[in-house]
């Protein structure tokens, strides 16, 4: 199997495209969990940034003081921000190695390092912690991306 392409029609059957979709599944779950805390933070800081958003607290100059920023929610904010630079990439790469016909214990290793390093990365953006936690997790999902592409490229290139 290894080194061939993925039969379309079979694709739900291949245990690689399955394991692409279970932690595809996971990192988009997670991602989605940052808008969650985004609010959340926004909700318990009454930090907003819409002025509709603020209408339960009052009109006029009562209510324009929760229009502002707070670390705290541009923090999570940033963490989201980062997720999406870097799990949007996995999901389309991912893809790709996965078509590619890798063997499967190679696939796994890729895609539960991913999915660790990024859910690490949350942690250590939340929390949050010293560096250089925040910065090592993210450059294993990164080179994780990247030796999936790396892969890719190796097996189909047709320049």
């Amino acid at each position: 199997r290894s080194g061939k392409m993925a039969k379309s029609t079979k694709l739900i059957d291949n245990e690689v495209f399955q394991a692409y979709a279970t932690y595809t599944a996971i990192v988009l779950l997670k991602m989605m969990l940052m808008s969650l805390i985004t609010a959340y933070f926004r909700i318990t800081r009454k930090a907003f940034v819409n002025p509709e958003d603020t209408a339960s607290f009052g009109k006029g100059d009562s209510a324009k003081k929760y229009l502002r920023t707070d670390p705290d929610v541009e923090r999570v904010r940033r963490g989201h921000l980062n997720d999406l630079e870097n799990i949007v990439p996995f999901v389309g790469i991912g893809l790709l190695y996965a078509l590619s016909g890798p063997e499967l214990s190679s696939a796994l290793l890729h895609f539960r390092i991913f999915a660790g390093a990024r859910i690490l990365h949350t942690f250590a953006y939340l929390i949050p912690l010293p560096q250089p936690g925040r910065g090592l997790s993210w450059a294993v999902g990164y080179a994780v991306t990247f030796s999936m592409a790396y892969k890719v490229l190796k097996t189909v290139l047709l320049l």
